[in-house]
């Protein structure tokens, strides 16, 4: 397949043996399905194209028909605003078309707070403060199991979110106004109607200075209790079981409400992505984007180190010059971030995704970033920072996936949706999480863990739209408390991890 006619290089759809024909060429070695072949002569230090867009560099002579992949393409920088004539992104705007939706108010039925937020899920959450106050966080989550929530249908259940920090960092700094930012954005996000927060009392992130920085309602109730002021870890325990107790029996009365798609803040994600993902599942995502835009709902695009050598697609998408500036911004910092530390950006497609077909970060993140549709980008926010702006925001985050959704959650969104084309498996507690499968073959083997198939647009049996439709349409049934794949096998209990930065003393 030749994604655009001025591409140089084609997509093996299926497994290519040598001496087969390709759009007018004959392989001149066997093809990987997914990985890229030559469609002309390529001589050494030209541009790979592929999407009209470069992704790499040629590193030796590539005749026509030869596999293209690692061994012959390399990563350069280069100047990118000028190349930002992707076709599929140039008529970027605020709307999509009301027929793709017959102009319909979509709709789903969640959890109305008293301050207007929405919730998909019905969590309690008990949060430490600190790594040490961790397994008293764990163990007062371990008194609700399933035998016990039985007789509270209305939770979906007792969550202990615990993490690797909190202590030995400066008290002023990044380090900690971002571990903060997460904790306050998942104690005041809507999935949960109760919080508790739990310290040690000698910590750097303490207990008393976080709890001011919360903002609470009369429902979403926050309880704290401080291990070295409770009597230790045993009594702590006991406390903290009978507070988890008193929020559930207050959920008894709480029923879903019929809310307009506006309410809906959606986290868009890719992980353990191929060759596929830039033309299957990140694109149909894209679409169901779009649509989540043309209800006045808000998604979250992510994962910095991942738009890298695609940003200009989205700068160009901008609102306004201060917000692409932001972004620009954003990609110095990372250029200069992974220089201290003696890495490369291009570092970043990994053995998975480098056997899924794609050879460098350029290519990666062209796919990636269609994940984020066709609407402007309105706003351009610091990693777990409130998403408070409507339509497409850009959060600063690491490609890692449990990092970047933590984040995406901490800003707001309260369903994830996350593509995959080598099968990554993932949850993340208190917000459901879509999985949708770049291709078939992966579908059909990891169906017990995958949502949506978008490999069926490869397999020719539906278009991009179409299946943006669907993911929509299933984004909204998940919203009402239809359990994902993930929830079902009850993923989501380890997968909360903030973003660690800056020194550790």
């Amino acid at each position: 397949m030749r994604l655009h006619p001025k591409d140089n290089v084609g997509l093996a759809l299926t497994k290519l043996k040598e001496n087969c024909s390709f759009e007018n060429v004959i392989t001149q070695n066997n093809i990987p399905a997914g990985h890229k072949i030559a469609l002309v002569d390529i001589q050494k230090g030209d541009t790979v194209k592929k999407y009209n867009q470069i992704i790499g560099f040629a590193s030796q002579a590539i005749l026509a028909g030869e596999h293209v992949h690692t061994h012959n393409i390399e990563f350069r920088t280069f100047e990118r605003l000028p190349e930002s004539n992707l076709t599929n992104n140039n008529s970027a705007n605020n709307t999509v078309s009301k027929s793709f939706y017959s102009g319909e108010t979509a709709s789903f039925k969640g959890y109305l707070r008293p301050n207007g937020k929405v919730g998909t899920r019905n969590y309690i959450g008990i949060i430490s403060t600190v790594n040490c106050s961790a397994t008293v966080c764990k163990r007062i989550a371990d008194n609700f199991k399933e035998d016990v929530l039985a007789s509270y249908p209305n939770a979906d259940g007792v969550i202990a979110l615990t993490h690797d920090s909190g202590c030995g960092m400066s008290i002023e700094g990044e380090g900690l106004a971002l571990l903060q930012r997460v904790l306050i954005g998942y104690a005041e996000h809507p999935n949960f109607a109760g919080i508790l927060i739990v310290g040690l009392g000698c910590e750097v992130n303490q207990v008393s200075a976080l709890i001011k920085k919360i903002e609470t309602n009369e429902e979403q109730q926050i309880r704290t209790l401080v291990i070295q002021e409770n009597e230790g870890t045993r009594k702590t325990i006991e406390n903290g079981v009978k507070i988890v107790e008193e929020f559930l029996e207050g959920l008894t009365d709480l029923q879903r409400e019929n809310v307009s798609a506006k309410h809906l803040c959606i986290g868009l994600e890719c992980g353990g992505s191929d060759a596929y993902s830039g033309i299957s599942a990140n694109p149909a995502l894209g679409a169901a984007a779009d649509l989540v835009v043309e209800q006045g709902g808000t998604v979250i695009l992510s994962e910095t180190p991942e738009i890298y050598g695609a940003e200009h697609l989205l700068i160009q998408r901008a609102v306004t010059p201060e917000v692409g500036k932001k972004l620009m911004d954003l990609i110095l910092w990372w250029e200069n971030y992974v220089e201290i530390h003696q890495g490369s950006l291009n570092n970043n497609p990994s053995p998975g995704n480098k056997a899924g077909g794609i050879s460098t970060i350029l290519e990666k993140s062209l796919g990636a970033v269609s994940k984020g549709g066709t609407s402007k980008l309105m706003d351009v926010i610091n990693y777990a920072e409130p998403a408070k702006t409507k339509g497409l925001v850009f959060m600063d985050s690491p490609g890692y996936d449990p990092v970047s959704v933590t984040g995406q959650v901490a800003s707001g969104a309260n369903v994830v949706c996350f593509t995959t084309g080598r099968g990554s498996v993932f949850g993340c507690k208190p917000v459901p999480c879509l999985k949708l499968a770049t291709n078939s073959p992966m579908f059909n083997r990891m169906d017990e863990d995958m949502d949506i198939n978008c490999g069926e647009i490869i397999d020719g049996t539906i278009n991009v739209q179409e299946l943006g439709l669907i993911i929509f349409k299933q984004i909204l049934a998940t919203a009402s408390g239809e359990l994902t794949k993930s929830e079902e096998f009850g993923f989501g209990d380890f997968e909360f991890a903030p973003w660690i930065i800056g020194a550790v003393m």
